[in-house]
């Protein structure tokens, strides 16, 4: 793969990256620094990619190691339970029910949703990136559809009740 083709691949995947990356990070700036630091191996382990088509599967498996790496440092610094009521506070704010509902996924999950339907992988691709069989993407799919429907139907009811109750008192 030349330079050129190499700058106009990652153009194409950027939105894709950040998403893997949030899906697993959940924190802009951690995010930014992973794609950063795996855009930086991928250029210098270019030599490494076998088929250019597999340029996406191959840069992903890359990001999510660096992700990993970014998760194992941060255990170091600051326990995640902590960080991530800072985060979460600020990032609830901004974000959709669904977007939420999908973070709030165990990680196994999180990844696979933002693969397979923000990212559009196919199943057959989550299976070579995460090294896992197609059976078990398919069954932690269903798993994770059942998490977020049950975790939407529960937000749209306390939706409904607060609504309700707001009505209530303007009588």
């Amino acid at each position: 793969m030349t330079r050129d083709v190499f700058i106009r691949e990652i153009r194409q995947s950027e939105s894709m990256l950040y998403h893997v990356a949030k899906s697993i990070l959940k924190n802009d700036s951690d995010c930014a620094d992973a794609v950063q630091e795996t855009l930086l191996k991928a250029y210098e382990k270019l030599h490494t990619l076998k088929q250019n088509q597999f340029f996406r599967t191959w840069i992903t498996r890359i990001l999510i190691n660096e992700c990993n790496g970014v998760l194992r440092k941060r255990k170091c610094v600051i326990s995640y339970e902590e960080y991530m009521e800072n985060a979460d506070a600020a990032e609830n704010k901004k974000y959709t029910h669904l977007y939420m509902a999908i973070l709030s996924l165990p990680e196994e999950l999180r990844i696979l949703v933002t693969l397979y339907y923000i990212e559009g992988f196919s199943q057959k691709e989550i299976a070579e990136i995460l090294h896992m069989q197609e059976g078990t993407i398919k069954s932690r799919l269903s798993r994770a559809r059942a998490l977020l429907k049950e975790q939407l139907t529960e937000e749209r009811s306390r939706s409904l009740i607060k609504a309700a109750g707001t009505k209530m008192q303007l009588r």
